[in-house]
Parts: structure tokens; sequence; C-alpha cells
């Protein structure tokens, strides 16, 4: 059974919210209507080379699937890892993806901040931060991205990010062990779940400590480093559970992503802050306490997808960037 879309209002834009984990692309009408969505795996090029442009296409056609492309007037694409596109290869790959949707307006590849910034609200000003796996820090001036601090990527910086979590968590595993002391209970979680054969508890004999902790080190530096993201949800659930570890590690993070915005704001910037990422959530305790530690407005990115559609929107009639279709295309 077919559904039948709603018609077109005028000409039409794109959105495209292209992450580690998903591609979504999103095309309105001029009335901020939804006409049309599409989804497929990671599009991120930096983290998915082989992959992302082919989801990228994916999406792309689902989304126009019964439209006429050559009615998108207006093209804005959030995307992280977009530094890949600097290489011809990479950028050879994602036009093939677009012209073959059929699509004849040029797209505006903008970074994943940006879109952040623009899907947890409508002011042209303001910080926008991530925390997820990675972190990152920008600051907004009419709807553009004038400044960043961070990201610098997980062996160089993401401070506090998912990354941080996950490999600090690894590392009190590490230092217990060296110690020879007890495993905590995050510490049992982290071993859990990296070696799911072993008994974190075996480990009372010399012989076990150092076999604990040499299968331990091979099995995390065998796989692709932003794996260590995986086990922040350890970290907040044995914070939830009053580990001591945990709630050590919760506290630096939020600590060190204030400290990273600081480094960005500055007292003429009166905009709101926009909080983006799982580890900067309403639900998550790092992101509790940063909310606890900045006066002023403090927000939550919404949907990354609609903020581009609504960029998009404005790219193409800067009237139509209206609050109200803002909320029409974030809050659906």
């Amino acid at each position: 059974m077919s559904v039948e879309r709603p018609l077109p209002a005028g000409p039409l834009v794109l959105g495209g919210d292209l992450g580690g984990t998903s591609t979504r692309i999103v095309i309105a009408d001029s009335e901020g209507n939804v006409v049309g969505r599409g989804a497929a795996a990671g599009g991120n090029p930096t983290s998915h080379p082989a992959s992302a442009a082919a989801n990228f296409g994916q999406a792309l056609h689902a989304a126009l699937a019964g439209l006429d492309a050559s009615e998108v007037k207006a093209a804005v694409v959030g995307m992280a890892g977009g530094s890949a596109l600097g290489r011809p290869d990479v950028a050879a790959r994602f036009d093939e993806a677009w012209t073959g949707a059929g699509l004849t307006v040029a797209p505006d590849y903008i970074g994943d901040l940006e879109v952040a910034f623009a899907s947890g609200t409508p002011q042209p000003g303001g910080i926008v931060l991530i925390a997820g796996t990675g972190s990152n820090v920008g600051l907004v001036r009419d709807h553009q991205l004038v400044r960043t601090v961070g990201g610098h990527g997980w062996l160089l910086g993401d401070e506090g990010s998912g990354f941080w979590l996950g490999r600090e968590a690894v590392r009190s595993v590490l230092q217990a062990l060296d110690l020879r002391e007890p495993l905590g209970l995050l510490e049992q979680t982290v071993v859990q779940t990296v070696l799911p054969d072993r008994d974190p508890n075996s480990v009372a004999q010399r012989e076990g400590y150092d076999a604990l902790r040499d299968d331990l080190v091979r099995t995390v530096n065998s796989r692709p480093p932003v794996m260590l993201a995986e086990l922040a949800p350890a970290v907040i659930a044995a914070y939830a559970q009053d580990d001591e570890t945990a709630r050590g590690l919760v506290k630096r993070a939020a600590e060190l992503l204030t400290e990273t915005v600081a480094r960005l704001k500055t007292s003429s910037d009166q905009g709101p802050m926009v909080l983006a990422g799982s580890v900067a959530g309403e639900s998550s305790p790092v992101g509790q306490l940063i909310r606890q530690h900045f006066a002023g407005e403090v927000l939550t990115a919404r949907d990354g997808v609609g903020g581009a559609t609504w960029l998009a929107l404005g790219a193409l009639d800067p009237t139509l960037a209206t609050t109200a279709n803002h909320s029409r295309l974030v809050e659906h």
C-alpha cells in the first residue's frame, strides 16, 4: 500500500545530516512541509571512506522517490568528517552520488556544528557544543560558523567525549591491575564488555592479573580506536550506581568540556548555547553538570537533518527561515 505525499508548494529544498552511524535526507517545500525522506547507514567519509558516498546516494534516491529532483533549488548538507571532501577521490564519489540522484543544484556542505546549532535554535548566533563520540565547540554568527575550538580527533583531543570516557575507563582497569587492586563495578563492566569470555574476578593470582592486562591491551589495540566510545554507556551506568571511578570520570569530562567552551566564549557573544550529542544530552550526567555550570539560555539540539533543511530554506529565500518553519522541521 503506497502512502500519498503532500503536494509540494513551490520549489523544493534539501537538507542532509551525514553522521558516523546514519545518513538522513529530507526534502521540503517552500512552506516547510516535508515531502520526502531517505535514510541509510553512516555517511561520514572519514570514518566510512569506502561506503559513505554509496550510503549518501541511497538516502538521496529514497528521499527523492516520486519527486522531480530538478525542482530542488537549494541544498544544505551537514557532514561529520567533511574534511575528507578535500580529497579528489572522495569528492568525486560524492559528486557522482549527487548527480546520480538527478540533482542539478550545487550542494552546500557544512559542518556538523552548524547543523547542530540550527537544530537547537532559530537564533542567528551563539555557542554550540557537540559531545558524542568526539567533542567540538563552535561560535556561530549570522547562521555561519566563524570559529571552532577542540574537535582535534581521538588522537589529539576529543576531551570529555564518549571516546575519552571509554579510554579512561579502560585505563582505570589497567591501573587497578598494575596495582593488584580489586576491580570495582566500572572496571568489571569494562572487562566483561571487551573480553566477554573472561571472568573479571579471576585475577587473584599474579599470573591472572598479568594475563588479563595483556589480553585487554591486545584486544583494545586490535580494534578501531573509535570503538572505545562504545564503553561510554558503561561509565554512565556505573555513575548511576555511585561507582567512585565512574563519578570521577563524569565530573572530569564535564570539566574538560566546559574548559573547551571557555576557550571560545566571550562576553560579547550573547546568544544561547546549544548542546548536542549523547554525552551532552539532557539525560546524561555529563550534560547535566554542563548545564549547571553555564548561566544564560542553554538549549538542546533537536533533529539535525531538520536544522539543515531549515538552513536550506533560508538559502532559498531568507524570509522562509521563520520560527514557525523551524519548529515544523526540527520538532516533528
